[in-house]
């Protein structure tokens, strides 16, 4: 299904569905009031964002560290991978849920409440910001702890009453740490409400590096020299990720603009040398792009690299250009630093956690997209990125040319 289609779903039927099993938990729990566990087998759902499963990392590991907890998650089929870099959560405990229709929808999420029965899952965490299929799997999965975001006295993006520990969203508050208040509800033993009522440090979200393998990064060097014959020893390898989800397509820097910028770095710096990023879905963008250049030092890599095999080419790589996108969080897992374009999104709350710097022209739209209108925007019209020009980047990534 296309994003307006689960958007219109999301709303036609998980309104009335929220209302109806918000009636029938109730009523369940006057009759027989429900014996809660004490936290053991944890489930987080985040089931449409990438870049949202890296920055839930930090609180994983304090629900690991704190509660000695069996993580578990659910996720959508296609985001899965980004699970599988992380190694946080065990590859048998993720339910992944196919989101190509409704018909494959709505069966593995009637899988998927079958599946946490047999967990024992004790304790959900919904990492959603307000969706309320999402909200249906937290009421309905079995957990006596039913974490997640409540809207109290907001307006709009009903999505029920069930969650047992009611989390207030704070929309000026970095992600990454709304998710370690949800965390620190789970392991608050006082009953605070609304939870958290605590200070988040920065030190609290800071992200973990995996580990890459000689044998990874001899894999992607490999590839590399594929693509050029004539890369020396001081060249420096710069990365460029035009591409971004369909989810917000608004956050995509004008595609003109990359291969201006492309041709003014190859221009100014000799040891230049630049790999167009990419999935194999976007391998046909990319090679248009690299074509477009005319350069026997810009090719593309589209495809080419496996997707474990990312941290990999972040470690042999200077630096990156990116869209507000899932490789910007992937490549916070190492200590390259990247450059990432924001608009419709704010890097306030969505930034990445690693070596980042925010290119961002800070509009009085901006940012449009938000929890409160369930990150669609109606720009058709991203000046907030179209107004970054190649020339004010190429001054911002001056610096990666000044050092060896």
């Amino acid at each position: 299904m296309n994003i307006d289609t689960m958007r219109k779903v999301d709303v036609l039927a998980g309104v009335p569905l929220c209302f109806c099993i918000t009636l029938l938990l109730k009523t369940m729990h006057w009759v027989k009031r429900p014996v809660r566990k004490a936290p053991r087998n944890v489930l987080l759902i985040e089931l449409s964002e990438m870049g949202s499963a890296i920055l839930a990392d930090p609180a994983m590991e304090k629900l690991k560290k704190e509660l000695g907890a069996h993580l578990h998650f659910v996720i959508f089929k296609k985001n899965k991978p980004s699970l599988d870099l992380l190694k946080t959560v065990p590859a048998e405990n993720i339910f992944c849920i196919r989101e190509n229709s409704f018909l494959t929808l709505t069966i593995d999420a009637v899988k998927f409440l079958f599946w946490a029965r047999r967990k024992d899952i004790d304790t959900v965490i919904d990492l959603e910001l307000f969706s309320r299929f999402t909200g249906l799997l937290t009421a309905l999965c079995g957990a006596t702890n039913r974490v997640g975001f409540h809207p109290f006295y907001n307006e709009g993006l009903y999505r029920g009453d069930f969650l047992t520990h009611k989390v207030a969203y704070n929309p000026y508050l970095h992600i990454a740490k709304d998710f370690m208040a949800l965390a620190y509800a789970v392991t608050d033993s006082n009953g605070e409400f609304p939870y958290s009522k605590r200070f988040i440090d920065d030190v609290e979200v800071v992200l973990k590096k995996v580990e890459i393998s000689p044998e990874a990064i001899a894999r992607v060097r490999r590839v590399v020299r594929g693509c050029f014959s004539n890369l020396g020893d001081t060249a420096k390898l710069i990365l460029v990720n035009p591409n971004a989800s369909d989810l917000l397509p608004q956050r995509r820097w004008p595609i003109g603009y990359y291969a201006e910028l492309i041709r003014k770095i190859l221009k100014k710096w000799e040891n230049a040398f630049i790999l167009i990023a990419g999935s194999p879905e976007e391998r046909e963008e990319a090679s248009v792009l690299a074509a477009s250049i005319e350069s026997d030092r810009c090719r593309s890599l589209a495809g080419k690299i496996l997707f474990l095999d990312l941290p990999a080419l972040y470690s042999v790589s200077s630096f990156m250009i990116s869209n507000d996108s899932g490789p910007a969080h992937f490549a916070a897992l190492t200590d390259m630093p990247t450059y990432v374009f924001f608009g419709p999104e704010t890097p306030k709350l969505y930034g990445s956690l690693g070596n980042t710097t925010p290119i961002y022209a800070n509009l009085a739209c901006s940012p449009c997209v938000s929890a409160a209108n369930h990150r669609k925007s109606p720009c058709k019209d991203n000046v907030c990125l179209k107004i970054i020009t190649p020339e004010k980047v190429l001054e911002i990534i001056q610096k990666e040319f000044e050092t060896p």
